[in-house]
């Protein structure tokens, strides 16, 4: 009886332990380089939505500086504009147009005498969402005025702290009746995350004021957000696409996304719409619009300091095609016959790009105080397009470009969907683009994590000699989740289940060339859709579990795929195990990503073919991405909740050229031989 019960009690243990680690896994590495990992496979889609550009990217604290909001185009085309959206005022204000400093944008305000010595005149600006100041930072000041009616006035600028305490003031005289820009410094004292800016008249004669512009002196380049694009610069991201997105359609041709709107001196870049102001009634946003001073000449300059390939998107002259209806196609889409501007938009921006500074368009850009080309290798025609109206028009493109600029990579669309399970757009849309020669397909998925699961193994059969994949857009979005989901918030459950997908993304490298996450950017107080990379209030910024996925991937992309498989099979997902591998030529080390998204640990071992012996266990690198909460996510409140730990000892033993380790529950494990 008690040799009975020692058998017993050693099964009970090994069932515990089996609970407790999966069976050991046998994973074979092929040290031999396989296909190489393009530089531009990680990168990231910036599009202006949730606040991403004004209020976002684009350091400018002041809304509507030019007094050209609110706007309405018109479908034909026609700008209804002007007013003092964003501003309190008081006293004797009044807009005007008479003479105006910028003929693109032609209101401004005069500030008159009140009348009475008691009495004030002023504008107050809260920005977006307020406007964060921060203790010790200079602000720079600067306003294009003149005197009206006179030859010298006097303003008085104010930052004011959320509880109307006046933290900082400032003079500033004005002389003559011509437009001059003045500019001043003003520190403030402290933070606060809701200030705003006050201007009082100060003298008897009246001042017209326009581009009120407000600006942190640590922004970069003295206009991008510095803590913003210092995340972007830690992903270290290989292309970098813009400026959308749905915006590049627009609602209607009208209000499209036109980058020659967005290039050459700020103060006189139109207004435009933004379509995410209205497009959820349930965010509505009405004070959301393009100011372009965050326009494609910045996206350019930062696209190379961030050390990115620029990918930027233009129109094929199709509108929206979710808001409007193809069967109305000669009403608001752009008939073949009158593409011409359309074309002209593409060759002049590669032109600007790549063009001497002999040339128009690279002259222009030299003007802006970047003589050398930016070198453009890629430029995509069109974003979430379908059905024939597309590829009838992108084919007049594809001629235009591979005349003129016979080595420039075409990206084209499969739609918006990533199957055929509503139709056929999907494989239509790849049949279309490989007829025209496109050199990527973009294609878009926002799914659960079961399909990204599903998906790990979706490029496995993908045809290797058609045209290469771009995953334009792509996130998990968690469903039925264990727990609810925080409202507006990334999740650590999605951040792992991509992981997984992105193990498939790069086993297929020779066939996927890019990938970005999108979107990029979400204000606290202004978002409209979830999830998204990274998160920001008007002081700081979160870097969501997504991101360090992202950051992980990108930061150890190697430069050669590595076979690693099970039963020779690929590790895709089975038992909740994904897994990748690269050579990395530079440093000589083998990468190999395991996602486990299991609730139980996975101990594996790594068979190393082509090699007699691994290095000694203290040259193997590890680092974890782990949360035992998939509903964790990071807040501006609790900005570190999830982040990567590298570990000093990476649990692994070694046995002449096989490694043996455990990969945690939940967990994605970045090792490095």
């Amino acid at each position: 009886m008690k040799q009975t019960k020692k058998v017993f009690a050693l099964l009970a243990i090994a069932l515990m332990a089996a609970c407790t680690v999966h069976a050991q896994r046998q994973l074979v590495l092929n040290t031999k380089p396989g296909a190489p990992v393009q530089p531009t496979m990680y990168g990231i889609f910036f599009e202006d939505i949730n606040f991403g550009a004004d209020g976002g990217l684009y350091a400018e604290l002041v809304a509507n500086r030019s007094f050209e909001a609110p706007l309405h185009i018109t479908p034909s085309g026609e700008r209804l504009c002007g007013g003092l959206q964003g501003w309190n005022t008081w006293g004797n204000v009044k807009l005007a147009t008479e003479r105006p400093a910028f003929d693109r944008n032609p209101h401004y305000v005069t500030l008159s005498d009140d009348g009475h010595r008691e009495k004030f005149t002023g504008i107050e600006n809260h920005g977006y969402f307020g406007m964060g100041l921060k203790q010790g930072l200079a602000y720079k000041f600067s306003v294009y005025a003149r005197v009206r009616g006179g030859e010298r006035a006097k303003i008085r600028v104010e930052l004011v702290g959320h509880d109307n305490e006046v933290m900082a003031r400032k003079s500033i005289d004005i002389a003559g009746g011509d437009w001059k820009k003045y500019e001043a410094e003003i520190n403030s004292p402290k933070t606060d995350a809701k200030g705003f800016m006050r201007i009082y008249l100060e003298s008897r004669d009246a001042v017209d004021l326009d581009h009120v512009s407000l600006f942190p002196a640590d922004a970069w380049q003295g206009v991008l957000r510095a803590d913003l694009v210092k995340d972007l610069k830690d992903l270290h991201p290989g292309v970098f696409r813009f400026p959308g997105g749905c915006i590049v359609e627009g609602t209607d041709l009208a209000s499209r996304y036109q980058w020659k709107n967005t290039v050459g001196p700020a103060e006189n870049r139109p207004l435009n719409e933004n379509r995410w102001n209205y497009t959820f009634p349930h965010r509505l946003f009405p004070n959301y619009f393009q100011t372009y001073g965050l326009g494609f000449y910045e996206l350019f300059c930062l696209s190379e300091h961030i050390g990115a390939e620029p990918l930027p998107i233009l129109n094929v002259g199709l509108a929206c095609q979710y808001q409007n209806d193809d069967r109305d196609a000669a009403r608001v889409h752009v008939a073949t016959s009158d593409l011409q501007p359309y074309i002209d938009d593409c060759l002049d921006l590669i032109e600007f790009c790549n063009g001497s500074t002999d040339t128009k368009w690279g002259k222009l850009r030299a003007d802006m105080g970047h003589p050398a080309p930016f070198n453009l290798k890629v430029i995509g025609v069109g974003n979430e397009q379908w059905g024939p109206l597309y590829p009838e028009r992108l084919e007049y493109f594809v001629k235009a470009i591979r005349a003129k600029y016979p080595k420039m990579k075409i990206v084209g669309s499969s739609g918006p969907e990533p199957d055929d399970k509503g139709g056929k757009q999907f494989t239509y849309g790849w049949e279309q683009m490989t007829r025209l020669g496109a050199n990527l397909v973009d294609e878009h998925y926002y799914r659960n994590q079961q399909w990204f699961l599903e998906n790990v193994t979706r490029y496995d059969n993908y045809n290797r000699k058609g045209p290469k994949v771009f995953a334009g857009e792509y996130a998990c979005h968690v469903t039925q989740p264990a727990l609810p989901v925080p409202e507006g918030k990334n999740v650590f459950e999605g951040a792992l289940y991509e992981a997984a997908l992105m193990t498939g993304i790069e086993r297929n490298a020779d066939v996927v060339h890019m990938a970005t996450y999108a979107p990029l950017f979400a204000h606290e107080e202004g978002w409209q859709w979830r999830p998204d990379l990274i998160w920001m209030d008007n002081l700081k910024t979160v870097r969501t579990p997504n991101y360090y996925v992202q950051q992980l991937f990108a930061q150890n992309p190697g430069t050669n795929v590595l076979s690693l498989t099970e039963n020779k099979q690929p590790v895709t997902g089975q038992d909740g195990l994904c897994a990748s591998a690269v050579f990395d030529k530079a440093s000589g080390k083998y990468i190999v990503k395991l996602v486990n998204v299991g609730n139980q640990p996975q101990q594996v071992t790594i068979t190393f073919k082509g090699l007699k012996a691994l290095p000694a266990v203290e040259n193997v690198q590890l680092t974890t991405l782990h949360s035992d909460n998939p509903m964790a996510c990071n807040t501006v409140q609790k900005p570190d909740v999830i982040l990567p730990v590298e570990q000093e000892k990476a649990g692994v033993t070694i046995s002449k050229n096989a490694a043996t380790l455990t990969v945690p529950a939940r967990t994605f494990a970045v090792y490095h031989f």
